[in-house]
């Protein structure tokens, strides 16, 4: 059996002091990233308490090339002991015991602190009760620098705030354990697997995935960036540094490196990291979505034989090598985020998923470099293409597989920007059909989350379309302009005020209150005046304040999606209305990103609800369908709750009238249910309200309606 390894006791003392001078080194196959506080703190307190946190290993390599330093500051040796394994305890050590800043995963700088309760031995991270108690330790560095002056420190303010002079005996005796307990951690002794230098670069980049796949630590984008690390170090570097500058502008980066810095790939969007970006490499260079089945190719294994085949792997880093140059790109990825600017989105909140962007980023790419498609043209066709993506919540599941099935979509078609574009129009027209907008969307805005793809996808299509905001001469794709930083600007206000409804309609449930149907964007001061009137009382007022005219409040309206006579509608039947509307506006939108001579549809045509035309309960009263004195009860049967028709036309519910169904519904503690749908009469045959309404009426022209 060959010697590649031996096992090494180090203490703590030996290991920070061995990170300090740069003789242990952090190998660039592992991540530059530190636990949480929380996982310090129990590393810490296990350690004081004489657990066991596993093991180390080492590798015994003095090429400094491929290793980067643990913390941000400079070292004295050179290295020659890598971590294979214990990178993170290793790194939260370092940064514990000697106050240095260490790297976060989101490439910002920070000291770990860790405090201490010499009194009840317990560690904590510092908040503002522990700061403002004198029974805590602040830092535990104090102790590891000096036991005796932390000790002395600590007792001192202790008897200053319990006001003696000095503390008794057996608390002294307490804090003195304690403290030099806590000091006694730099002798705590770690088992330590030491590999040989005689061992390939390539046998230990295997043993940490061997370590590393042993429940779910790591995924198949860090087996592959560990790949990397190994056959294309370069490269892998090449990943960090673009997703490090994607939160930096110019400017901070400048100021970061003192060197002047004209461009980096920050944007509105998202931040980057290696892994996002290698998802997209793979796809561009591998034609692979899913990271397993390209790691396993990158190694060069042979499907059939399961056995590495050297130039199967130098095949395939050679096609990544190709798509990472172009992913990386700045030009490229500059054109790239115009289609997405293009498509209406903003601000990273209107992103609802970053793998529709990723993987956005690879067809254009593809469109752009092997099928030639003019960057014009390509704009357009791919911002349908992320519109469709995005409202559809495309990649919200299994992302990889539908990644995969769009690039198979491009296998085997000539390479022509008309093939391209065919070939991308046909997946949006084939998923955004007229059904799918007609009744599919609709059903999608019977929602309260604002964040979802639906609502997004609407103001989405209002940026495209220059809209307004309601009542406002303020536009909404200004009002979410990433630059703009406005104390108070635009809110989502509710058509009909949550008290409203709560006090006037007896509603109770947050999500009925709260749906997207229910919300339009307008300026704060104008949500403060409306405040909790009635939608009858405060809407006429408001358009007269405005005084913006008829032919801009009909275009507003068109593009917030009022129903006609909105505000004397009942609540169900509005939020029913205008999800329809806020559908149709946001198809028109999308129809704006397909037609270079789009022109608006009127509002005087935009398609509507039928339910508005539906008579209303004291309409059916009237005309007899349902009697005065009919005795009403639950479709489901859930409860036993008997109500009666008045010849008032409301519905008598325990003593107390409701004008409409909906609003009995919710005196029985039916928050969510449509009113219409909720009660039955009770004929000889119960009959559902919502059947009742829709049956021929007689004089129906002299009839009320909603």
């Amino acid at each position: 059996m060959p010697d590649t390894f031996g096992h090494h006791p180090w203490t703590v003392q030996d290991l920070v002091a061995g990170v300090s001078s740069g003789q242990v080194r952090l190998p660039d196959i592992q991540r530059p990233f530190v636990w949480s506080n929380a996982k310090v703190r129990d590393l810490v307190d296990s350690m004081y308490r004489g657990f066991p946190v596993g093991q180390l290993m080492f590798w015994e390599n003095a090429d400094e090339s491929h290793s980067r330093a643990i913390g941000t500051s400079e070292k004295t040796q050179a290295g020659s002991m890598q971590v294979i394994d214990g990178q993170q305890r290793l790194t939260s050590l370092y940064a514990v015991v000697k106050g240095l800043q260490v790297l976060r995963e989101d490439y910002s700088q920070e000291h770990v602190v860790i405090c201490f309760n010499p009194l009840t031995e317990r560690f904590a991270i510092p908040d503002s009760a522990t700061k403002r108690s004198s029974d805590w330790i602040q830092d535990i560095r104090d102790v590891f620098v000096s036991p005796i002056d932390a000790r002395a420190d600590y007792l001192e303010a202790l008897e200053k705030a319990r006001g003696v002079e000095r503390l008794d005996r057996e608390t002294e005796r307490a804090v003195e354990v304690a403290v030099n307990r806590l000091a006694h951690v730099l002798a705590y002794q770690f088992e330590v697997v030491q590999l040989k230098s005689t061992v390939a670069r390539e046998t230990v980049a295997d043993i940490f995935v061997r370590i590393n796949s042993e429940g779910v630590k790591l995924s198949s984008s860090d087996f592959i960036l560990t790949w990397l690390s190994v056959f294309w170090e370069e490269g892998r570097q090449q990943l960090e540094d673009f997703a490090r500058s994607s939160r930096f502008t110019p400017q901070e980066k400048s100021r970061m490196t003192g060197e002047t810095v004209r461009w980096t790939p920050k944007n509105p969007y998202l931040a980057l990291d290696p892994g996002n970006l290698l998802r997209v490499v793979v796809a561009v260079g591998n034609r692979r979505a899913q990271l397993q089945d390209a790691y396993n190719a990158l190694r060069g294994r042979d499907p059939r034989t399961r056995q590495i085949v050297p130039a199967n792997r130098e095949r395939e880093l050679a096609k990544l090598k190709g798509g990472q140059s172009r992913v990386l790109n700045p030009n490229n990825w500059d054109e790239y985020l115009k289609v997405i600017e293009r498509a209406g989105i903003r601000t990273s909140a209107m992103v609802t998923s970053k793998n529709a962007i990723l993987y956005g980023y690879a067809l254009w790419l593809i469109g752009r470099t092997e099928f030639g498609v003019p960057v014009d043209e390509l704009r357009e066709i791919m911002a349908r293409w992320y519109f469709m993506a995005q409202i559809t919540g495309r990649f919200s599941g299994s992302a990889e597989t539908r990644g995969q099935e769009d690039l198979a979509r491009l296998d085997g078609l000539e390479q022509t920007p008309q093939a391209f574009a065919a070939a991308i129009s046909t997946q949006v027209e084939t998923i955004l059909t007229d059904d799918w907008w007609r009744v599919t969307l609709p059903d999608d805005l019977h929602t309260s989350n604002m964040s979802g793809p639906a609502y997004t996808g609407y103001v989405a299509a209002l940026t495209i379309l220059d809209a307004d905001v309601l009542l406002s001469n303020l536009k909404v794709k200004d009002w979410i302009d990433p630059t703009r930083r406005p104390v108070k600007g635009v809110e989502k206000h509710h058509l009909f005020p949550k008290d409203y409804l709560k006090q006037s309609l007896s509603i109770k449930s947050t999500r009925q209150i709260n749906q997207v149907a229910n919300q339009a964007l307008v300026e704060w001061a104008d949500n403060i005046d409306i405040s909790n009137q009635e939608p009858r009382d405060y809407w006429p007022a408001q358009v007269e304040d405005k005084k913006i005219g008829q032919e801009r409040l009909t275009k507003q309206t068109w593009w917030h999606a009022l129903p006609d006579n909105w505000t004397g509608m009942e609540y169900q039947e509005f939020l029913a209305a205008r999800r329809k509307l806020i559908a149709a506006v946001t198809r028109e939108g999308f129809k704006k990103l397909s037609d270079p001579n789009y022109r608006p549809q009127p509002p005087a045509i935009v398609p509507n609800t039928p339910e508005p035309s539906l008579p209303s309960f004291d309409a059916l009263v009237l005309s007899g369908v349902i009697p005065p004195g009919t005795y009403l009860i639950p479709t489901d049967g859930q409860t036993d709750s008997i109500a009666e028709v008045t010849e008032d036309a409301t519905i008598l519910l325990d003593d107390t009238e409701h004008r409409t169904p909906d609003l009995a519904a919710k005196a029985d503690g039916a928050d969510d249910s449509d009113g219409w749908d909720y009660w039955s009469a009770q004929f000889d045959e119960p009959v559902v309200l919502a059947d009742l309404r829709v049956l021929p009426l007689p004089a129906p022209e002299k009839l009320p309606v909603n």
